[in-house]
């Protein structure tokens, strides 16, 4: 069956990790997304990472799949030609070039717009362009850095610290993905294209407020920034006499189980602790006390311990043990699937699941410029012309189609 988003055409001007990332869900929906590069070699993801062979990286295939590459090189005329050609047949543009860079270009929304009026068009771009950061170059750490991520570690230990994750980029794309579904719900109702812009300060300054914000939600403010809970030094997982353990009594029903169940029931009644307010004030006291009795169990034990309570548990799963994962590998969250160059590829399936119109993994991660005469017999040009334009340099690829 098709996905949500079949007959729906993407031009993807996107690059490293954010704007692919985002693509890349509209592809696994149904949606076809071309990816369009540039020389010498495409996007600079295609060598992040562990690489097998040149151009193919194990991190680009996981950002990339559910796409055709058309490779262009769009400083020389004919290669501005076969993008000017390809906007009317689509109904969603993305790039995450600076502004002025994609204006010099001629593809900047009005250029855009000419050619195909209702068009969405997305620029993700580091900072709003309205505000005086707007020319400043932006990546993941950057933007950790400026959204206040990285210095919510400094209330646990001291240190600022990024989060060892992509984190900003990829929750920027998740971002696109759903601006792009909403801007293409507007275009089905009324028929009007539109820009949208997707700035990664303030996507993350959202996400990071949504509890940081806190006591600063009022004016005048009644507290301080920041949700204790979460920020405390104590908040990490457990030791255990074999490993670690995450244990999270939340509500009175799950701390009256877990005191009862380290046979320390009277503890429900002390004030620290008696009232979900009371135990958000005294979280060090209350995260220490679990750190105290849990190394006197094994892992297992505290988990079947907690499984009985009906208290929210888990191990602490090292990332290298996933793909092992009973519960991931009965979903079916890694999949296998043969790639024209790179054999036998682990792609992680998309995570929803949608009941008429599911989503999949149905085409590998292109090669550089591997569809572009596929793409440009679509757009009317014959093997003459093609060939015409690869002997020139404005049609470019590393791989016999």
């Amino acid at each position: 069956m098709p996905g949500p988003l079949d007959g729906i055409r993407v031009i993807d001007v996107t690059t490293v990790l954010l704007g692919p990332y985002g693509t890349q869900m509209l592809g696994d929906m149904g949606a076809d997304v071309i990816k369009v590069e540039g020389p010498p070699t495409g996007d600079i993801a295609r060598n992040m990472g562990t690489v097998r062979n040149v151009n193919m990286g194990g991190i680009f295939l996981n950002a990339n799949r559910n796409k055709r590459s058309l490779a262009l090189d769009l400083k020389q005329e004919g290669a501005k030609e076969v993008l000017r050609r390809l906007i009317p047949t689509a109904d969603v543009f993305v790039h995450n070039m600076r502004p002025q860079a994609m204006a010099a270009l001629g593809f900047d929304y009005d250029a855009v717009a000419a050619l195909k009026p209702d068009i969405v068009y997305v620029g993700a771009y580091g900072f709003g362009q309205d505000g005086p950061y707007r020319a400043k170059p932006a990546y993941d750490d950057a933007i950790q850095a400026a959204s206040g991520l990285a210095s919510l570690f400094i209330r646990q230990d001291g240190q600022a610290r990024y989060v060892p994750a992509t984190m900003a980029d990829k929750i920027v794309g998740l971002t696109l993905s759903q601006a792009v579904a909403f801007a293409l719900l507007h275009k089905e109702r009324t028929g009007e294209g539109q820009f949208v812009e997707v700035p990664m300060l303030e996507t993350m300054v959202s996400f990071n407020m949504v509890e940081h914000l806190n006591g600063c939600a009022y004016e005048p403010p009644i507290g301080t920034m920041g949700y204790q809970r979460v920020t405390t030094p104590s908040r990490r997982p457990f030791p255990t006499k074999d490993g670690h353990v995450c244990i999270l009594p939340y509500n009175d029903r799950h701390w009256r189980s877990f005191f009862t169940a380290v046979g320390r029931p009277e503890l429900m009644d002390d004030p620290r602790f008696a009232t979900y307010r009371a135990r958000i004030k005294s979280v060090d006291d209350l995260y220490g006390f679990i750190a105290e009795v849990t190394p006197g169990k094994t892992t297992a034990e505290w988990l079947t311990i907690c499984e009985e309570a009906e208290i929210p548990s888990m191990p602490i799963v090292d990332i290298a043990e996933l793909m092992d994962d009973p519960h991931l590998k009965a979903v079916g969250m890694f999949e296998r699937h043969p790639h024209p160059t790179e054999g036998e590829t682990v792609l992680v399936r998309p995570p929803v699941k949608y009941a008429k119109t599911p989503g999949g993994i149905t085409s590998h991660a292109p090669r550089f410029g591997e569809h572009g005469g596929e793409v440009l017999r679509e757009l009317g040009y014959d093997d003459g012309a093609i060939a015409e334009l690869t002997k020139g340099g404005a049609l470019l690829r590393d791989a016999e189609e």
